[in-house]
């Protein structure tokens, strides 16, 4: 395996992973690597720190903070994602979260709202879940108070 560093035409880094350096020209070649957070088919390699004889790094770099625009496009990813490979079970979460945890019903990822008491009695029974702040889709409307889980 061979780890390359890429960059799309925005400007986003991001690691790839291929089994050989042949691997990665012929996925280019096919238009098949796209950038993660933007899927912008515009990736080149761009080169590594660690490929670049006498550079040192001090020790790891200091991210720099996301433009807010940045941040839209990562949230807008997020939740598009969500929404596509989470089944929307509403208020029924909690519900649905304690049969998948006891084999009542079929695992799945699902995504749906919750009170605190709920999110208590998850907790009290083993069952992992996080709450995503997902953005409001029309941003038009004000963003509802709770957040999905």
């Amino acid at each position: 395996m061979i780890a390359y560093d890429l960059q799309c035409a925005e400007g986003h880094r991001f690691e790839g992973w291929f089994e050989d350096a042949k691997a990665y020209d012929q996925q280019r070649r096919e238009g098949l690597l796209v950038c993660p957070v933007c899927d912008s088919p515009e990736v080149v390699r761009v080169p590594s720190t660690f490929a670049i004889k006498g550079i040192k790094t001090g020790g790891a770099p200091t991210p720099r903070k996301p433009t807010a625009a940045e941040a839209e496009v990562m949230a807008r990813a997020v939740m598009h994602y969500v929404e596509s490979q989470f089944d929307n079970v509403g208020p029924d979460f909690a519900k649905e979260a304690l049969k998948i945890h006891y084999g009542v019903s079929e695992p799945r990822n699902i995504r749906g709202s919750s009170t605190p008491g709920e999110e208590e009695t998850l907790r009290e029974e083993g069952v992992q879940f996080f709450k995503v702040p997902l953005p409001d889709p029309s941003p038009d409307k004000p963003s509802p108070p709770d957040s999905e889980q």
